[in-house]
């Protein structure tokens, strides 16, 4: 009986296409919300990545999770926080550079440079794209940029969670307790016909306690 054994083929360095989203990253200084911005990076391959997050100027941000692992076929979320919102940082484009290799290996398969800029409002925004000789202008600026490690600032600035709000918790229950009420049409059931629930509304309920367990989780 022959066993065929998968070999994965081999992996010049530098040559894994990354993809990351979104591949620029603007905070805002009259935005509160938006000085905490998320990368998603995916993994569409046979095998587990292990990554690594550089920055151009990691004393202006913490990263958490600078370092970690995607599961095959799966993405995993990045948190990159602004921590220094000041004028003298207004329109200055910095860069972080997303670097993968496979589990077993040292080498860096692939990397993914991504833009990051502080601005004062989204208000002032204009809806034209950026021009090519300030495409042309950040290329060259970065042409020689020097990456440093994320990981020594991840711990720093990271709030303590404070754990779910009240309503949240609440919620939750709630569509807990909408789920577990009988479908409408069900026969056989000691709960009054009042209380069973259209299969749309259910749905409904499932949907908002995702939602509220992805709050709960990020918290």
């Amino acid at each position: 009986m022959q066993q065929h054994h998968h070999r994965q083929p081999e992996l010049v360095e530098g040559s894994l296409p990354v993809f990351v989203f979104p591949t620029e990253l603007v905070f805002y200084a009259d935005e509160q919300t938006s000085h905490k911005q998320v990368l998603t990076l995916y993994n569409p391959y046979e095998f587990a990545l292990k990554f690594k997050v550089l920055c151009t100027a990691p004393n202006k941000y913490s990263v958490v999770d600078a370092t970690g692992a995607v599961k095959p076929q799966c993405c995993v979320d990045i948190v990159i926080r602004h921590r220094d919102v000041r004028a003298c940082h207004y329109g200055v484009y910095d860069k972080f550079r997303l670097q993968v290799s496979e589990q077993s290996q040292r080498k860096a398969l692939g990397r993914k440079e991504v833009t990051a800029t502080l601005r004062p409002s989204a208000s002032q925004e204009t809806p034209s794209p950026r021009p090519q000789d300030e495409e042309r202008r950040i290329k060259e600026q970065f042409a020689e940029s020097e990456f440093f490690e994320q990981t020594a600032f991840q711990s720093e600035s990271r709030p303590v969670a404070g754990g779910p709000s009240l309503l949240t918790v609440l919620l939750g229950l709630v569509c807990m307790a909408a789920l577990m009420l009988p479908t409408l049409g069900e026969q056989e059931s000691t709960v009054p016909v009042y209380l069973h629930l259209s299969v749309n509304k259910k749905l409904v309920a499932a949907y908002v306690l995702g939602l509220l367990t992805m709050v709960i989780l990020r918290t």
